[in-house]
């Protein structure tokens, strides 16, 4: 396949699954690995048997827990003086978290969603449009054109593909999108809303704090110290 790798992309590759890629120009990539024992501690600890747990190779990731790990693990790489070996172990503990939830959360998704759903073809094509749109008001219409289909068919395919409906999903990935801004540039809160399609800050506010129990600046806190190093290395 070909595709256009944006900042903020995530791959995951299983262990034994091999890849190869050629990137047609100059790019950084922030590789993580752990051995296969973590895995199968932090699913013993979460009450999961670690093998019936499938580990899908995935490309074009989009998660803002998993990005800001990875940023705070290059922020200690990074450092003059590396942290206690505790936190990064603690990294690398809520990387597996996020990977057993992200792994079951598909399974389960994948065992509920009955009847027909939008081909391979169409949710690339939704998704990818999405994306592009973030900033916009989207309307149901227009993704529904964009899929080929009805309106009201969208609805259903679309649930019985994601397991979650059109709404659920758009409002995710803007505040994905948002937390991710909020923890790798110094672009001020309001502007941040206004650039992933919230109508102003206090409607990011109040939906961040429905959907995350945080506030935007509950999460600028702890994460916004690694800026200054992240930026200059960039």
């Amino acid at each position: 396949m070909r595709r256009l790798q944006k900042h903020g992309d995530i791959d995951f590759v299983p262990a034994g699954v091999d890849g190869v890629w050629e990137d047609d120009a100059d790019c950084r990539i922030l590789r993580l690995g752990f051995h296969a024992s973590l895995l199968e501690q932090v699913a013993g600890e979460l009450g999961k048997d670690s093998a019936k747990i499938e580990f899908l190779p995935r490309l074009q990731i989009r998660d803002a827990r998993i990005e800001a790990i990875g940023w705070a693990i290059k922020a200690d790489l990074d450092a003059d003086t590396p942290s206690d070996p505790l936190y990064v172990d603690l990294l690398a503990n809520a990387l597996a978290v996020r990977l057993i939830e992200i792994a079951t959360a598909r399974r389960h998704q994948a065992e509920g969603s009955d009847g027909p759903r939008l081909s391979a073809r169409q949710l690339s094509m939704l998704t990818e449009f999405i994306e592009a749109n973030l900033d916009q008001k989207l309307f149901l219409a227009d993704l529904a054109a964009t899929a080929g289909i009805s309106s009201t068919r969208l609805k259903s395919l679309f649930r019985n593909s994601t397991g979650s409906s059109v709404h659920q999903y758009v409002i995710r990935r803007r505040i994905e999108y948002a937390r991710g801004l909020i923890a790798t540039t110094a672009m001020p809160i309001s502007e941040i809303a206004l650039a992933t399609g919230f109508a102003h800050q206090s409607h990011m506010a109040s939906t961040m704090r429905r959907v995350l129990g945080q506030t935007p600046g509950e999460i600028a806190g702890p994460l916004r110290k690694f800026r200054p190093k992240l930026q200059g290395s960039a």
